[in-house]
C-alpha cells in the first residue's frame, strides 16, 4: 500500500507524560483540531488490555477526522483496532514479517538510520520511513544520529515517503529544508505544550514552508 506523503506533514507521536489532568485522548483531539495530519500511538507500560481500549478510542477519532492512525511496535494491537497501519523499529520485529502478518492493506512504517536500512525497508514492504534521530531528544537518549547528508542520501536511494523524527521543534525544522524530508515526526513539540492546538497550527505552517523550502 503506497502512503499519501501528505500524511508525513505533522506526524504527532503520542507521550503521557504531559498529560496534566487531561486524557491521551483528548489531546490527541487538540492535536487533530490544530491540523495534525496522522497519530501514532506509543505505549509503553499499558497492559495489553488497556492499550487496545486507548487504541480503539483514539483511532475512532483519527477516522472523524480523516488522518491515518498508526501503532507503534505493536502489531497485534494494530490488527485488533483496525488502525490504518503499524510502526516498527530496527529492533523490533523485522519489516518482512510485519508485512506477512498485517497483509497489504494496512501501511508499514519503519525507522532508518542509514541509507542501506532505508533500501532494506521498502525492499521488505515499508510504505513510508522515519528518519532519525535528527538532533538531540529526551524521547530516546540512546538514539544515533542521522547526518543532513545522509537524509539527503536516502531520499535519493528510496520512492517512498521520509519522516524526520527525533528532537524537532519550531526553532529548528527549517533546518532541514532541502532534506528530501516530506514532514516531521513529533512528541514533546506537541504533546508538552500548554495549548496543544494552537502549537500544531504553528508547526504545520513551519512544516509546510520546510518542505517548499
Amino acid at each position: 500500500m503506497k502512503c499519501d506523503k501528505k500524511a508525513m506533514l505533522l506526524y504527532a507521536v503520542t507521550d503521557r507524560t504531559w498529560l496534566n489532568g487531561k486524557t491521551l485522548a483528548e489531546q490527541v483531539e487538540c492535536a487533530l483540531k490544530g491540523g495534525a495530519t496522522c497519530i501514532q500511538l506509543r505505549e509503553k507500560e499499558l497492559d495489553e488490555k488497556s492499550f487496545l481500549a486507548e487504541a480503539v478510542e483514539i483511532g475512532i477519532l483519527c477516522r472523524r477526522y480523516g488522518v491515518p492512525f498508526f501503532i507503534n511496535d505493536n502489531v497485534e494491537i494494530a490488527v485488533q483496532c483496525g488502525a490504518s497501519g503499524v510502526h516498527v523499529g530496527q529492533s523490533d520485529m523485522k519489516a518482512k514479517e510485519v508485512r506477512r502478518l498485517i497483509g497489504e492493506k494496512m501501511i508499514l512504517g519503519v525507522s532508518a538510520h542509514t541509507v542501506d536500512e532505508a533500501v532494506e525497508a521498502e525492499k521488505n514492504g515499508a510504505d513510508y520511513l522515519g528518519i532519525g534521530a535528527i538532533f538531540s531528544t529526551s524521547t530516546k537518549l540512546d538514539a544515533s544520529y542521522v547526518p543532513y547528508e545522509t537524509i539527503q542520501e536516502i531520499r535519493r536511494a528510496v520512492s517512498i515517503p521520509l519522516v524526520a523524527i527525533g528532537g524537532i521543534h519550531k526553532d529548528n525544522i527549517m533546518q532541514l529544508a532541502g532534506s528530501g524530508v516530506d514532514g516531521v515526526a513529533l512528541v514533546s513539540a506537541i504533546f508538552s505544550a500548554a495549548d496543544i492546538e494552537a502549537e500544531c497550527r504553528r508547526l504545520k505552517a513551519l512544516s509546510e514552508a520546510m518542505i517548499s523550502a
